[in-house]
């Protein structure tokens, strides 16, 4: 304990506390609030909380000399109980803090109370709850006073100590609440023996059920002058227990969080039970028992004379004596008792005139070196205030450890040292006696407790500890030559352990430096693992090929943060190593350029490979051409050159037929080269390939010749794919039908025939004298005579066909004439009242504002006008203006630059005419007339009310864009109705 700061220290409070009525019998405190007993029957209350003092008299009434006995106030500093003597008898008073008269409690007449118990978890300002109180003849009572009724609620007699009754000098009381009731625990001591009671219930049930069993004690036989018990309060929870008792003081914690039933089935929440024998506070002297006692939460602090010695109570050490400052008139009697504020945290003492106040300084800050020296390292620790002192803590545990040589658990605690032992000093410390494996556990262990900041230390005291597991690793393996087998070694443990160590460290080791460590120990496995966790793909996958282990290669491959480019570098090396599972994975894949796989496609296609084998390489070019719908060139044409390459053609023939640009708007047929692939199905001799090629590339004439030396049905079938050029196609089938005549070999007659068999396949396309100049000229007519008159009837057929429509066209130009000749003396008979459809008058109106200088020639004194057959009537200038107001821009331009090329010819002729017609004038008419007919043609072609002009109408909108200002016209706008009148009219 550090002696040079005082953890308690003594002051008065007050000198002259009993004010006159008489001196101090007893004391007690809780909340700030200090309730004296005097020897002439007063209470005196001192309410430091407000600075306020009160007096009662309780014995008032009452003959002879009386005593307060005993003084009681509850923690909340309201309630207060005290008991008189006289010569009288006793009594017991109850008191509030709001009240100015006692109220004397009956039923306890004649009983001298030592003892209460508070209920600490449920008492109020307004109400006490249960309180218990303990007798002189060893009875407990049970009482409850509600300030508002200013009497009490009841008062019941709870048990009685019959087999050794003494008085009872101590009693403290701790409830709790469970599920299934309030769980009571009460403990009691009188001069010899210790009682505890609990159960769950009421009071009144708990104590009731120590009727039918035994009551549960200790016994320390001794004398004492004043028995006393405390409960050391935190949190308002009792956390341990001290008995001033005539053997020593018993004490022990107290945890009602536990439930361990005792041999007597009651439940023992008594913990790290001590006594703390007197002897050792005399220090050889004779034996001083204490008179009084209080209790804080590491010391007691013992009335032992005229002083007070403060006693630690984990070391049992007095730490402090305690003077007091007391005038003459007290010495007689010195110090009488101690009592603590439990709420306040303070403790005061008392003698017959003054009070004095023992204050508290931190009392744990010296703790932990307590626990140190009696090696209880764990509440050393939780008792640490800073590093330092735990920098202590552990420095003794590791010390200790490295002396008995448990260098493992020596090297767990050195870690944890940061302060008064350097890293080097302890690092040395395991060098120095050669233990690699203690070292080691230290380095892991300092990692563990540096902060992420030291980011320089934590890479240092990685790489170091890398090379210490790689070395144990190479011990491990020149001790045991089973150890590789062996799955239960030291090896095999101490690699899990590596790895998984690689595994937390990755982010904080040096990738080139951990590496090239893995590779000097020639821990080739080890440096695939860490390389992995590095995502260093590239060496894994190495690693993998040279093993053999292509599967996995490509496992690796397949991971979303490997680049793309790993794929093609490596994937020559994979199909060789396993060509199905590298074919399987590219078609797996989603994000590969095919075309940067064809160097290693044709390094595998280079290898000879079994008859039956499937050629993966070109399954792989099927799955982009036919599921990926590739389109580049390369890839197919290396697919061509794969299936050119096979013996059996038919995969040949059926890839150069498909249409790979069948799906797109335009596109092409095919993807390869076709001139790449017509030397190449030469180069291989692939006639039937070749002969495709021609036909594709529209060398027909070829692709026929060609065919001709395989199969004449195949080139037939060729000369027939000719269709849109005749000429073109009768060439072929002539080559056809030179080589069918030249290659028969039977007799004359026969050849004859087939060749006019051959014929018919053409469907008329050749005919016999097409064919003749193929026969030698030997040939006798007589053969062909079938043939030629065949062909003969046909020519004759075609010659009265073409008669018989010849003598149809000359009828139908007859019928045309007479039609033209009946149109000129076609009329209509037009009403008088006829009106135009558009301008609504009156179409046979005379006036000079319906002539026009147009060109029309006017009838009298009428205007031109238009009559169609359905009997609508227009003037000539009315329907001019309707069709191109409701025809189409253009179509309207025409109409009216027709029209204008008209009127100023009308113009020229008229003016000509002023001056007499000439034979140049009359033929100048010509013109005119022509631009007239394609007026009429253009605007009179058809009704337009009947017509198509008005169906197109139908489309247009009401109201055209050109009328909005019209539209907006026809709104409807609020007037001002603020000059308006409302009238409200019956219904």
């Amino acid at each position: 304990m550090d002696q040079g700061r005082e953890v308690f220290t003594v002051d008065l409070l007050e000198r002259y506390a009993a004010k006159g009525r008489g001196v101090i019998t007893c004391m007690a405190a809780g909340n700030d609030v200090i309730v004296l007993g005097t020897s002439k029957g007063w209470i005196i209350r001192h309410d430091f909380g407000v600075g306020d003092s009160s007096e009662i008299d309780l014995s008032a009434g009452r003959p002879g000399e009386q005593s307060i006995h005993r003084v009681f106030v509850d923690p909340g500093g309201s309630h207060c109980i005290a008991t008189v003597v006289g010569s009288v008898g006793a009594d017991t008073f109850y008191t509030h803090a709001k009240w100015t008269k006692p109220r004397v409690l009956s039923r306890l007449k004649g009983l001298v109370v030592n003892a209460v118990a508070w209920n600490r978890q449920h008492i109020t300002e307004a109400s006490t709850r249960e309180v218990i109180l303990g007798t002189e003849n060893g009875q407990l009572y049970e009482i409850a006073v509600d300030e508002k009724d200013k009497r009490e609620k009841y008062i019941k007699p709870l048990f009685e100590l019959a087999e050794l009754p003494e008085a009872i000098m101590g009693l403290q009381m701790e409830t709790a609440v469970l599920i299934n009731g309030s769980r009571y625990y009460v403990m009691a001591v009188t001069p010899t023996r210790l009682y505890s009671f609990t159960g769950i219930g009421s009071l009144e049930t708990v104590f009731a059920s120590y009727l039918n069993r035994a009551v549960h004690f200790m016994e320390l036989p001794g004398e004492i002058p004043n028995s006393d018990l405390h409960f050391f309060m935190k949190q308002k929870r009792a956390v341990h227990f001290a008995w001033l008792s005539g053997a020593g003081i018993y004490h022990g914690s107290l945890n009602f969080g536990s439930q361990r039933s005792s041999p007597n089935g009651d439940e023992n929440f008594v913990e790290n039970k001590a006594l703390l024998d007197y002897a050792k506070l005399s220090n050889g002297a004779e034996v001083v028992k204490p008179s009084s006692m209080a209790v804080s939460e590491f010391h007691f602090l013992l009335l032992i004379g005229n002083k007070v010695k403060v006693v630690n109570r984990i070391s049992e050490q007095i730490i402090e004596e305690l003077q007091f400052d007391q005038v003459s008139d007290s010495t007689s009697r010195g110090i009488i008792g101690l009592c603590s504020d439990a709420t306040a945290g303070l403790f005061y003492a008392y003698d017959q005139n003054s009070i004095f106040q023992v204050s508290v300084n931190d009392e744990g800050r010296d703790m932990w070196k307590v626990y140190l020296d009696m090696k209880d390292y764990a509440a050393a620790l939780a008792n640490s205030r800073d590093p330092l002192q735990r920098d202590q803590v552990y420095l003794v545990q590791a010390e200790a450890a490295f002396s008995s040589r448990d260098f493992l658990r020596a090297a767990s605690f050195y870690a944890k040292i940061n302060y008064i032992l350097s890293f080097e000093e302890i690092t040395l410390k395991f060098i120095s006696v050669n233990e690699q494996d203690a070292l080691r556990t230290f380095l892991l262990r300092k990692l563990d407790n540096l902060s992420k900041d030291d980011k320089c230390q934590i890479t240092m005291i990685s790489t170091w500890a890398t090379e210490l597991y790689l070395d144990k690793i190479n011990r491990l393996l020149l001790e045991d030559d089973t150890a590789l087998v062996n799955r239960n070694s030291e090896y095999q443990s101490i690699i899990k352990e590596f790895r998984a160590f690689l595994s937390d460290c990755k982010d904080v080791l040096d990738e080139v430096t951990t590496m090239r460590l893995l590779e000097s120990y020639g821990r080739v496995e080890e440096l695939v693992f860490f390389a992995s966790l590095k995502e260093q793909h590239e060496i894994v996958i190495h690693y993998y090929i040279q093993q053999g282990e292509a599967k996995k290669a490509l496992e690796v491959l397949r991971k979303p943060a490997v680049p793309v480019d790993l794929q093609y570098k490596f994937a020559p090396d994979l199909i060789t190593l396993d060509a199905y599972e590298t074919v399987e994975s590219w078609m797996a894949s989603n994000n590969l350029n095919p075309r940067k796989l064809i160097p290693a496609m044709m390094r595998y296609s280079s290898e000879p490979h079994a008859k039956n084998e499937t050629h993966e390489v070109i399954k792989y070019l099927e799955f982009c051409v036919h599921h990926l719908h590739n389109e580049d060139p390369g890839i197919h044409n290396l697919l061509l050159s794969l299936y050119a390459k096979q013996e059996d053609d038919s995969s040949l023939l059926r890839f150069l037929q498909c249409k790979f640009g069948k799906g797109q708007e335009n596109g092409p047929d095919f993807f390869y080269d076709p001139k790449y692939a017509l030397r190449l199905c030469l180069k291989e001799k692939r006639m039937r390939a070749c002969v495709h090629i021609y036909s594709m590339m529209a060398m027909h004439e070829e692709a026929v010749a060609l065919a001709l030396q395989i199969d004449p049905e195949l080139a037939m079938a060729e000369a027939d794919k000719v269709e849109d050029d005749e000429d073109l196609r009768k060439k072929l089938w002539l080559m056809v039908a030179k080589h069918v005549v030249e290659q028969e070999k039977g007799t004359k007659r026969e050849n004859i025939r087939k060749a006019i068999a051959f014929l018919k396949e053409t469907d008329g396309l050749l005919k016999i004298e097409d064919i003749l100049p193929f026969f030698p000229d030997f040939a006798l007519i007589d053969d062909f005579k079938e043939a030629i008159c065949s062909s003969l009837e046909d020519y004759n057929k075609q010659i009265e066909l073409l008669k018989q429509e010849m003598n149809d066209a000359t009828y139908g130009a007859d019928n045309i004439r007479n039609d033209i000749s009946a149109l000129a003396q076609r009329y209509v008979v037009v009403d008088r009242d006829e009106d135009c459809g558009v301008c609504k008058r009156k179409i046979l109106a005379t006036g000079g504002d319906y002539r026009m200088a147009s060109g029309y020639t006017a009838v009298g004194t009428m205007a031109p006008f238009y009559v169609f057959p359905c009997g609508h009537a227009f003037h000539a200038h009315c329907l001019i203006s309707h069709v191109t107001r409701c025809t189409n821009e253009s179509q309207a331009e025409y109409i009216l630059n027709l029209h204008k090329q008209l009127t100023l010819l009308s113009s020229e002729v008229r003016r000509e005419s002023d001056g007499g017609m000439t034979s140049e004038a009359i033929t100048s008419v010509n013109p005119t007339d022509k631009l007239r007919s394609q007026l009429d043609d253009a605007v009179a072609g058809e009704c337009p009310f009947c017509g198509e002009l008005m169906i197109r109408e139908i489309s247009l909108p009401f109201i055209m864009p050109e009328e909005a200002q019209q539209v907006s016209s026809w709104e409807i706008k609020p007037q001002n109705l603020g000059n308006q009148r409302s009238f409200s009219l019956p219904v």
